[in-house]
C-alpha cells in the first residue's frame, strides 16, 4: 500500500492555470511489515479473544478487517490439520512405478492370474498408458526360468506327503508334472522328448535323490506313468484319481442323454406326419402308424437308459467318490452296486457302457484308495467303518431301502 504526497510549486502569472507536477512519496502499510510468526501471533488472539479486536488492531497500526482475513486463515489451517481421515473411497496409497516393478506386475499376472500374453499387454496399455510388445513379455518371463529352477532345487521334497502326478502336452510334446497337492508347488514340470515308464523312473528317481519320500502318490491309470512309479518308488501306493473315471462316464451319460432326445425327436416327427396324413386323407397311414408302434417304445427305452445311467452317475460323483461320504466299505458296496447296474444295462448300448462299466471294475480298488486313508486318519475301526450285520456280507445303511436294484430297474 502506497500513499502519493503532492507538492505544488508557485508558477508565473503569466502561465496558464494547471495541475503541478506531483512529486510521489512512498509510504508502507504496517501490515504488509509483519513476519509470519507476528501475524500467526495476532490471529491466535483474535481466535482467544483475550483482547478487543479494535485494541489489537490500534497497537499493531491495522485494520480490524485484515485481523479477520487472518483468523479466518489459521481456522482453515485448524480445520485440515484435525480433519478426520479420508474414506476408502480416496487415495490410499502412492505407488512408484519403476522398470523392476513392472517386470514383478508381468510375472505376477502369468504366473499367479494365468494371464495370456495378450491379457499383459493390453492391462499395461490400458492402466498404465505404458506400450509393451508381446516378445518383451516372453523375455521377461523366460528371463525369471534360471532363478526360478535355482529356487525350485532348494525346495525340501521330504515335506511331500501326497504327491498328483500327470502329464500335459506343449506343442505335441509331453511335459511330465508333479504337484504337492498340500502345498499346490509344482516339483516336477519337464518337457521330454518321450512318457515312456523309463522317462518317468529316471524324473523320479531324480526327485527321490533330493528327499522326495511321499506316503503315496495320486495319477490317472495310465500305464506307463504307473510302471515308472513302480520302479523309482517301489512299496509306495499310486492311487487312482477320481477326475478320470467320473470324465469317462460323463459321455456315456451325454450321449445316453442325445439317443433319448433323437427318439424323442423321432416319435414327434412321426405323430405330426400322421396327423397331417389324417387331415388330408381322413384316414391314418398304416405305414406311418406301424413306425409309432415301434417308435413310443423306443422312446421310452431310451428316456429311462438315459435316466437310470444318469441317475447312478451321480451316485457315483456325489455318493461314493466323493470325500465327505460313507466309509470305505459302505462305498465299496456302493461301487460294486453301481457297476452291477450298469451291467444289467448294457445290452441297449453294449459298446458304450462296456467300456465305461470294464474300466470302474478294474479301477475299483485304486479309486477308493483315498476312502481306507480316510479311515485309518478318522480311527474307523472295521465294524464302525462297515457297519456290518449279522447276514453274509450285510451292510446297514449301504444302500437306502428305497434305492435299491428295483429302483433303478428299466
Amino acid at each position: 500500500m502506497s500513499i502519493s504526497v503532492t507538492q505544488c510549486d508557485p508558477t508565473p502569472a503569466t502561465t496558464p492555470l494547471h495541475w503541478p507536477t506531483p512529486a510521489t512519496v512512498h509510504v508502507c502499510c504496517p501490515a504488509k511489515q509483519l513476519a509470519p510468526q507476528q501475524r500467526q501471533a495476532l490471529a491466535i488472539q483474535v481466535l482467544a479473544g483475550t483482547q478487543e479486536d479494535s485494541e489489537l488492531a490500534r497497537q499493531h497500526e491495522v485494520s480490524r478487517k485484515f485481523l479477520y482475513q487472518q483468523a479466518h486463515t489459521t481456522e482453515v489451517a485448524l480445520g485440515q490439520a484435525f480433519a478426520p481421515p479420508p474414506t476408502p473411497d480416496g487415495v490410499l496409497f502412492y505407488l512408484p512405478v519403476t522398470k523392476a516393478w513392472l517386470r514383478q506386475l508381468v510375472l505376477a499376472l502369468v504366473l499367479i492370474c494365468h494371464s495370456s500374453y495378450r491379457g499383459v499387454v493390453e492391462l499395461l496399455r490400458d492402466l498404465f498408458d505404458l506400450s509393451i510388445s508381446l516378445s518383451t513379455v516372453h523375455n521377461i518371463i523366460h528371463s525369471a526360468v534360471s532363478q526360478a529352477q535355482g529356487v525350485n532345487q532348494q525346495y525340501d521334497l521330504s515335506r511331500i506327503c501326497i504327491g498328483a502326478h500327470d502329464e500335459i502336452f506343449q506343442a505335441s510334446d509331453p511335459v511330465l508334472v508333479g504337484i504337492d497337492t498340500a502345498s499346490t508347488i509344482c516339483y516336477l514340470l519337464s518337457l521330454e522328448e518321450h512318457r515312456d515308464a523309463e522317462t518317468w523312473g529316471i524324473r523320479l528317481l531324480e526327485l527321490v535323490d533330493r528327499g522326495f519320500a511321499p506316503e503315496a502318490t495320486i495319477a490317472d491309470f495310465a500305464s506307463r506313468l504307473r510302471a515308472g512309479h513302480q520302479e523309482a518308488l517301489p512299496g509306495r501306493p499310486c492311487r487312482g484319481d477320481v477326475f478320470h473315471a467320473l470324465y469317462d462316464v460323463g459321455p456315456l451319460v451325454r450321449y445316453l442323454v442325445n439317443r433319448a432326445y433323437e427318439a424323442i425327436d423321432t416319435r414327434t416327427k412321426l405323430e405330426r406326419k400322421q396327423a397331417t396324413a389324417e387331415r388330408r386323407r381322413g384316414r391314418r397311414d398304416q405305414s406311418l402308424a406301424k413306425k409309432l408302434s415301434y417308435a413310443r417304445p423306443a422312446e421310452a427305452k431310451a428316456i429311462a437308459l438315459a435316466d437310470e445311467v444318469a441317475l447312478l452317475a451321480r451316485w457315483l460323483r456325489d455318493d461314493i467318490l466323493s470325500v465327505a461320504r460313507p466309509a470305505y466299505a459302505i462305498r465299496r458296496d456302493l461301487f460294486d452296486f453301481v457297476v452291477a447296474e450298469l451291467r444289467a444295462r448294457e445290452s441297449p448300448c453294449p459298446d458304450r457302457i462296456r467300456q465305461v462299466r470294464t474300466l470302474l471294475e478294474k479301477q475299483r480298488d485304486n479309486l477308493l484308495a483315498f476312502a481306507v486313508e480316510l479311515d485309518r486318519e478318522l480311527g474307523l475301526g472295521p465294524r464302525v467303518a462297515g457297519q456290518c450285520d449279522d447276514r453274509p456280507g450285510g451292510l446297514v445303511g449301504a444302500i437306502p431301502a428305497d434305492v435299491g436294484p428295483e429302483a433303478v430297474a428299466s
